[in-house]
């Protein structure tokens, strides 16, 4: 008995220990299949979906998923063979006793069919849209989190801390509604079990006490029949329990293979046209746009530019006008609505839009570095072969190499959230897309958080860009600050969505327009 024991426990641990590698795997898998899905979506998808939802689901829900083959079907498994193997041990144990076998397997197998018809009919309720319920309002709390941490600056100027707590406060509440009905329901079906687990052990007490008077049986065989009995009951409880916990883990688990089934975005699965070299003539040809989210609010209408190559082309005009669109559009984050985007003379969509973005260089009003040493934010997404000295290069071309060098650990320092200012970081991602050497330089409201020497230089870098024959770009500018781009080739002014003015600094000046009024605005601002 000792060594048969002893024997089951080794395969039982063996078992334990395959389930164990074969979890591992599958949530390994299973992160990185949807990670690898969620990088492919279009710009439209991360619009609608919020950074705390994606994060709650390849963390707690895949690891959710994880307990169907770690734990619910590991455990299933076992306890459906112990489960035929006793109901054959009791049928044979002894034949007068067949009936109360027959009996207890009966009973148990109703009550565990009653649990999964339940299950079935009403799991929307308690089993799979719980499951779904509690992992979106976890999400939407990790979420609420992760906002108010991010921008705890904002939360404790305007003395918000309080409201914070009541938002995070009100999922936690429904996540705590939600998880006190599956209780209750976990709770009936345990009381249920206690029941019919003492009700079967007082049957078989009565019906094997009266058999043994009469001679049937003897105490022995009693003796092991509701030991049987009770291990029978337990595999089959431990089988409808884990058949419950499947049902959650599926529910849980339908968000994450949702997102797994998305097709990746058609610029990552056509193959476009590469050009033997890019020149850098832009052509938008009456475009016109809308974002997904809000067909009846038009961004761009029949905008018409031409940019030549080697050009200096800003575009300016009041917020909302469209000119951050007119960049989202060129880079090929969204699809015009109407219209299209000539490069070289093919359309953007015909183009390897890969290929593409590695020509182009690009700085934001915002720019986000990441949580690595300067050096490799600079080299970020730099597919050429660089050294140290580019990289010290490109730095000095952004007039960022010296508070660089200023730094405790000098270009090897660890970029944080406090280390540097606004300024810096746009010096520092402007120095990334100089790196890159492109051929297509654009500048989103890049000086917009540089100080008056800074936005100087930064100017004397657009000078050199245009006299540079060797390195001559095609250069497109977005500024509020109309100083910057005085020296540009062509001014193009926008507003509400369409081209109101274009020409030279002076010859917008002479026109007397919106370009000119805001020229004046800044000047009386200044004084």
């Amino acid at each position: 008995m000792c060594y048969c024991w002893n024997k089951q426990v080794k395969i039982f641990g063996l078992r334990g220990c395959c389930f164990g590698i074969a979890n591992m795997i599958l949530v390994k898998r299973m992160r990185e299949t949807l990670y690898s899905a969620l990088l492919l979506q279009d710009i439209s998808f991360f619009d609608s979906e919020t950074v705390g939802d994606l994060t709650s689901r390849l963390g707690s829900d895949c690891q959710q998923v994880s307990r169907v083959i770690g734990n619910d079907l590991n455990l299933i498994l076992r306890n459906a063979v112990q489960v035929d193997c006793l109901s054959i041990t009791l049928n044979v144990l002894a034949r007068c006793l067949n009936l109360l076998a027959n009996f207890v397997l009966a009973t148990w197998f109703m009550h565990v069919g009653y649990m999964l018809s339940f299950s079935s009919c009403h799991g929307d309720i308690w089993h799979k849209k719980a499951a779904k319920l509690i992992q979106e309002f976890t999400a939407s709390a990790n979420q609420v989190a992760q906002e108010t941490f991010s921008l705890m600056r904002t939360v404790r100027i305007y003395g918000t801390e309080k409201l914070e707590v009541e938002r995070y406060k009100l999922w936690l509440e429904k996540l705590a509604d939600i998880s006190l009905r599956q209780s209750a329901a976990y709770g009936f079906w345990n009381l249920s079990f206690n029941t019919l687990y003492h009700s079967t052990q007082v049957i078989a007490v009565l019906v094997g006490g009266m058999s043994i008077l009469a001679g049937h049986i003897t105490a022995e065989q009693l003796t092991k029949f509701i030991l049987y009995s009770e291990w029978l009951i337990y595999s089959t409880w431990w089988v409808g329990d884990n058949l419950s916990s499947l049902m959650q883990s599926v529910g849980a688990s339908e968000k994450v293979f949702q997102l797994m089934d998305l097709l990746p975005s058609d610029q990552f699965v056509s193959k476009g046209l590469k050009l033997q070299r890019l020149m850098g003539h832009i052509e938008f040809a009456n475009i016109s746009f809308h974002y997904p989210s809000r067909a009846n609010v038009p961004v761009l209408q029949h905008v018409n530019i031409v940019v030549h190559p080697g050009e200096v082309i800003a575009i300016v005009g009041l917020s909302g006008s469209g000119k951050s669109t007119l960049v989202n559009l060129l880079l090929r984050l969204y699809e015009p609505t109407n219209g299209q985007i000539l490069i070289d003379g093919f359309p953007l969509g015909e183009l390897d839009i890969k290929w593409l973005r590695e020509r182009i260089g690009y700085v934001g009003q915002e720019p986000k570095l990441f949580r690595m040493d300067i050096s490799s934010n600079i080299r970020y997404g730099c597919t050429r072969d660089v050294n140290q000295k580019d990289v010290e290069w490109a730095a000095k071309q952004a007039y960022a190499h010296d508070f660089i060098s200023a730094l405790p650990n000098g270009y090897e320092t660890l970029v944080d959230d406090d280390l540097l200012s606004g300024g810096q970081k746009q010096r520092i991602a402007i120095a990334r897309a100089i790196l890159r050497d492109p051929t297509i330089l654009i500048l989103d409201e890049a000086t917009s958080a540089l100080d008056a020497e800074s936005e100087h230089n930064i100017k004397g870098v657009l000078r050199a860009v245009r006299s540079d024959l060797t390195t001559r770009r095609t250069v497109i500018v977005i500024a509020h600050r109309l100083s910057t781009i005085q020296a540009a080739d062509r001014i193009v002014v926008m507003s509400g969505g369409q081209i109101v003015e274009m020409g030279s600094h002076r010859e917008l000046l002479h026109q007397d327009g919106l370009y000119a009024r805001l020229t004046r605005r800044q000047a009386d601002a200044v004084a």
